[in-house]
């Protein structure tokens, strides 16, 4: 069939499984916001690569603003009308879409009804209830009425979509509150991309290029948007030693203001580089000791960092500041695999970071125990086997 696989943020293992449907001999087009400054898989065809392969960037020449709403909100729109006219022209046997915003979403559905395509709305977090807790919690009254507009999209999105696709079991409850009928909705785990991310020796091409010293590295890579809190980061820079090193590879609001402060002498600790391409990215996660991730509370019940699958292909261990019921926590805390700790707890952020630099015992348990995570739970065959009955329920409306 023709599979249209599209992912808003352009995630490496949601590449890596369009890749594999192309070698089991259908035909793929795989569509992502080229104007994002997030991290990207391999979004262009490589030696190895099937024929019927290919990548659509959509949203190239778009002014897109994630600071500003209005701006933001004109982007999300265009970029959704951009991809459903792709859509209507192409008129592929089944269309995916995930980590999308709700208004862009709303062009790419309306394209799949007025095509007759099915339509799974594939969701990695819902959009609209942790935009609604963050624009209640900035813009007090509007941000009420906006966040409930979305919110009606959102819903009416996942009624009108021929399945939904979770990422995890504890999203049904949300879905059957908007009541989505369970049969219409499936559940596959996200997972990283483990063929890409080995298990490497912290002293990479990379770390020597950047010229990362001998001592300790924390590390962050990936974005630092609105739904995550810097003042972590900030906290854990100004509390390490000499020697010690605070490294963020990131882009984003909270990275420029972490890049300015880093720069005036504020956080000596702190060591701040552009994000890097996919081909370097295993080297990226291998040179640091600690990895790190945060999220805000109001967004972390309804997202999911994916930034960890990837550190547990890495096998280095995890502080992740996040709400004990996100599901990342909770795989960190039943695999040993890393710490967690509260959203707003900058101290034990910084404590969690700084037991791991001094128990070398510890790091490496709990890299191995995240690494056999990974071993055991992110094989891509058995990935894609769901996704192809996915596409087939959706095309034969099962």
């Amino acid at each position: 069939m023709h599979i249209l696989l599209h992912d808003f943020a352009g995630h490496p293992f949601q590449a890596e499984l369009s890749r594999v449907l192309a070698r089991r001999g259908h035909r793929v087009t795989h569509a992502w916001f080229a104007g994002d400054t997030g991290p990207k898989g391999r979004m262009a065809r490589t030696e190895g690569d099937a024929d019927t392969l290919a990548f659509l960037p959509a949203g190239q020449d778009l002014r897109y603003s994630k600071t500003d709403f209005l701006r933001r909100r004109a982007g999300d729109i265009a970029y959704g009308q951009e991809l459903g006219q792709a859509i209507c022209a192409m008129k592929p046997d089944v269309v995916i879409s995930g980590n999308t915003p709700t208004e862009a979403q709303e062009g790419i559905q309306r394209a799949c009804r007025q095509t007759g395509t099915p339509f799974i709305y594939w969701c990695q977090d819902f959009y609209s209830v942790a935009a609604s807790r963050l624009l209640a919690r900035k813009l007090p009254g509007p941000g009420h009425l906006i966040g409930g507009y979305y919110r009606f999209l959102e819903r009416r999105q996942m009624r009108r979509a021929s399945r939904v696709l979770h990422i995890t079991e504890s999203f049904r409850a949300q879905t059957d509150a908007w009541g989505i009928p369970r049969e219409r909705v499936s559940v596959i785990p996200n997972w990283g991309a483990l063929d890409e991310i080995g298990v490497l020796d912290r002293n990479t091409a990379w770390a020597q290029a950047n010229g990362l010293g001998p001592g300790t590295r924390f590390l962050y890579s990936g974005t630092l948007a609105m739904k995550h809190n810097p003042e972590l980061l900030a906290g854990l820079a100004r509390a390490v030693t000499a020697g010690d090193q605070v490294v963020l590879v990131s882009a984003g609001v909270g990275a420029d203001g972490l890049a300015a402060r880093a720069a005036d002498g504020t956080l000596p600790g702190m060591r701040v580089l552009p994000l890097q391409p996919f081909e370097v990215f295993p080297q990226v996660l291998a040179s640091g000791d600690i990895l790190l991730a945060v999220i805000e509370r109001e967004a972390g019940t309804f997202s999911v960092p994916s930034k960890i699958l990837s550190y547990l292909c890495a096998g280095r261990p995890i502080v992740l500041a996040a709400p004990g019921d996100n599901l990342a926590a909770q795989i960190l805390r039943e695999t040993g695999a890393g710490q967690v700790v509260e959203p707003e707890d900058t101290e034990g952020f910084a404590a969690a970071a700084q037991a791991f630099r001094d128990d070398p015992a510890a790091r490496q348990a709990a890299g191995a125990a995240g690494r056999a995570y990974a071993e055991a739970h992110f094989d891509l065959e058995r990935v894609a086997d769901k996704f192809e009955t996915l596409f087939s329920e959706a095309r034969n409306g099962l």
